[in-house]
């Protein structure tokens, strides 16, 4: 079964709103503390939704998506492997060029401090510098 796509006049928070909601379980919850932390670490981020209603946070570029699977949820950051990264949150596609990711499992709760720092890297990367 497909879950309806947002309308036009249902905002990307609303949206995102919607899903944290319909998920009902860990995923929703640890997707809502993840936006919540978003937000602390950068009030002017922009939430918009991409790629089939997956939520996506920029600020002047994408920051990161907030995907969600049965055994996780996982957090890319657009530009991750240019991010410093010293509490070692990156733990999912490692690999990459550019892309890095946080998967987190039911149970698991990463550290806010070192999340949120990670955010701001992210939006100065973006701003090349600037702020």
């Amino acid at each position: 079964m497909t879950k309806p796509a947002p309308t036009d006049t249902e905002s990307a928070s609303a949206s995102i709103d919607r899903k944290i909601a319909e998920l009902g379980d860990w995923r929703g919850a640890t997707l809502a503390r993840m936006r919540k932390l978003i937000h602390e670490a950068d009030p002017a981020v922009v939430e918009e939704l991409k790629w089939r209603g997956t939520p996506v946070w920029s600020h002047e570029g994408i920051l990161c998506t907030g995907e969600t699977y049965k055994a996780v949820v996982k957090l890319t950051f657009a530009k991750g492997a240019s991010l410093p990264d010293p509490s070692k949150l990156f733990n999912a596609s490692l690999e990459g060029n550019t892309r890095r990711a946080i998967d987190i499992r039911e149970g698991e709760e990463v550290d806010a401090t070192a999340f949120k720092a990670l955010i701001r890297s992210a939006v100065a990367l973006n701003a090349g510098g600037r702020k």
